[in-house]
């Protein structure tokens, strides 16, 4: 009995990191949705709210929707949807900005700690302790 794909919209606008975060989550056995792009993002959480499972998403996204924006739309759409933030400048922001039950991670870090993150996050909201 195969187990279900878990869908992570993955939000990474610097293209060789986005790449390397792909490989690491599909090694771990997600299937990650990558876009850009903040106004990407938004796009893609309206069409596949159904499948997006979590998201993964750096802040500065070199427009006008940053990540900040990005989750909040997402618990907009989905009151539980574990959101990991990912970002090398505005980890200090996260108090103040992120969504409630979000976790930080500060660039670099280790592909353990992404999964690790990620997988702690999407077990919370399954058993409903998000």
């Amino acid at each position: 009995m195969a187990l279900e794909p878990v869908f992570l919209l993955l939000v990474e606008d610097e293209a060789l990191l986005a790449t390397v975060l792909q490989d690491d989550l599909e090694d771990a056995g997600f299937r990650p949705i990558h876009v850009t792009s903040g106004e990407a993002a938004l796009v893609a959480l309206e069409s596949r709210s159904g499948d997006i499972q979590g998201i993964i998403t750096d802040i500065q996204l070199g427009g006008p929707v940053n990540g900040w924006t990005v989750a909040r739309r997402a618990r907009e759409l989905k009151r539980d949807c574990p959101v990991l933030y990912i970002s090398g400048d505005s980890a200090h922001e996260h108090s103040v900005q992120g969504v409630p039950d979000s976790i930080m991670l500060q660039k670099p870090f280790a592909a353990a700690q992404m999964i690790a993150a990620i997988s702690n996050l999407l077990n919370a909201a399954s058993t409903g302790r998000s």
